[in-house]
């Protein structure tokens, strides 16, 4: 067993489940790149069939941010189906939008298959993937500790195993279960369980870390001994105002995360005997 120390807390623990977006991976270095090239060229079928172009209020629904002046994806609202959702989930918000635009169901569906598909194949040509600050320290230390870890992400696996070895990080991990591996995803406990069960865990001797309020459900519903929350802190309040909320780029602080951490830098984990 295992000390994991975060934000002054510690917990025991025999391994750790990751979030893959936005915990290991840079979320908008990828998705955000993926996302444009998606909303773009389903823009474009809907204008080659004189329909209207995906407007701001599609962007706003989906949860990508551009810059104020229409620029690129540069961040994300973490409660929302770019970072919640499944593939699946996030084309059906693009078929429902081609129905209200004038599409029949079926076109508006093939369309967005279509959309999905000349975006992956931009995403692989390029291979936009890049690990967040302190993840790799933060491996290391696991692995020198004895730690088994999984990833469990609403991505599907194949999709999930060809980021991690983008990123150089797939034999770190003895599981990763995506979301097709599961009848239910996030925030449900199915994908969790089902990394301990493969793990060895059990008694609830796990942390999981991630980045939406999603991962922190996930947690708690199966009976996780620790959720942490890797968010960016949140602007302080002017005087006389109330507390910043939790929207995009925001801490997300609530009663579903036992600790919150801006990156894996500020987590420790040692061996229980360990006087480190």
């Amino acid at each position: 067993m295992a000390v994991l120390r975060a934000a002054g807390a510690s917990y025991r623990v025999d391994g750790i489940l990751f979030d893959k977006d936005g915990t290991l991976l840079d979320f908008i270095y990828t998705w955000g790149n993926w996302s444009e090239h998606l909303l773009a060229r389903f823009s474009a079928s809907l204008q080659e069939r004189e329909l209207p172009p995906i407007g701001a209020d599609l962007e706003a629904l989906w949860g990508a941010i551009r810059t104020e002046d229409g620029g690129p994806v540069v961040d994300y609202d973490r409660n929302g189906p770019l970072a919640m959702g499944t593939v699946e989930e996030m084309l059906a918000i693009l078929a429902w939008h081609g129905y209200r635009s004038g599409l029949s169901w079926a076109e508006a569906k093939t369309l967005a298959a279509e959309a999905k598909l000349a975006a992956d194949a931009q995403l692989e040509a390029v291979r936009a993937a890049r690990l967040l600050p302190g993840v790799l320290e933060f491996l290391e230390d696991c692995r020198q500790a004895g730690v088994p870890l999984a990833v469990v992400t609403a991505d599907e696996t194949e999709a999930a195993v060809k980021h991690l070895e983008w990123l150089g990080i797939l034999d770190r991990f003895d599981v990763v279960v995506g979301t097709d591996q599961v009848e239910r995803g996030k925030p449900y406990p199915d994908m969790a369980l089902l990394a301990c069960k493969r793990l060895g865990l059990g008694g609830g001797r796990f942390a999981v870390i991630g980045d939406t309020r999603g991962d922190m459900r996930m947690a708690k519903e199966a009976g996780a001994a620790a959720a942490i929350l890797i968010a960016e802190p949140a602007a302080p309040a002017e005087p006389g105002t109330p507390a910043a909320s939790s929207g995009p780029g925001k801490r997300l602080d609530g009663p579903e995360a036992d600790a919150v951490v801006a990156t894996l830098r500020e987590l420790r984990i040692v061996k229980e005997d360990s006087a480190t």
